[in-house]
């Protein structure tokens, strides 16, 4: 889905009450066609963090810059599941930072333990896209936070529950 054209086709598809938007159920509807089976909250998720108007629905524009982000995800695990339709742990804190996501030790076990859903520490597509949707998620919200751009944060409570109600996946 490179094209603009393509992807405006496609678009057009899955907005099938013609208003220039689509919803997270026809979001999903549409990814599931594609074999990418989420939970609503997963695609939820997407809209929100791609929703620069923040109408909660996504745009064409919002679209393509979801779709940019997912093909990046897509690629970091094409290039490590070696065939195997799976990443494991090692593999999936290789194709994080080939995103661009750096986590240290104890953050990076304590999503994996949270996404990887049959606990047997593979990670299909969809799991690692799910992982990658909530940290670029979780790295919005901090970066709205964080304005000086120094990597830390201090949050009063309201800040924190603020935080806790955005990043409900």
């Amino acid at each position: 889905m490179e094209s603009t054209a393509i992807l405006k086709e496609w678009f057009e598809l899955v907005d099938s009450d013609k208003i220039g938007s689509i919803t997270a159920p026809q979001l999903k509807r549409a990814l599931a066609v594609g074999n990418l089976e989420f939970p609503l909250s997963v695609v939820e998720q997407m809209i929100r963090m791609y929703d620069f108007d923040r109408n909660g629905a996504m745009s064409f524009e919002e679209f393509v810059a979801l779709n940019k982000f997912l093909l990046k995800v897509q690629q970091a695990f094409s290039d490590l599941e070696r065939g195997r339709g799976f990443l494991v742990r090692d593999d999936v804190y290789e194709a994080l930072m080939k995103v661009g996501f750096s986590l240290d030790s104890p953050a990076f076990y304590t999503v994996c333990e949270s996404f990887d859903q049959k606990k047997n520490g593979r990670f299909r597509l969809d799991d690692f896209i799910a992982l990658c949707i909530f940290l670029q998620s979780a790295r919005n919200l901090f970066n709205s936070f964080d304005t000086a751009k120094q990597g830390r944060v201090t949050l009063d409570l309201n800040q924190f529950v603020y935080c806790a109600a955005n990043c409900r996946i």
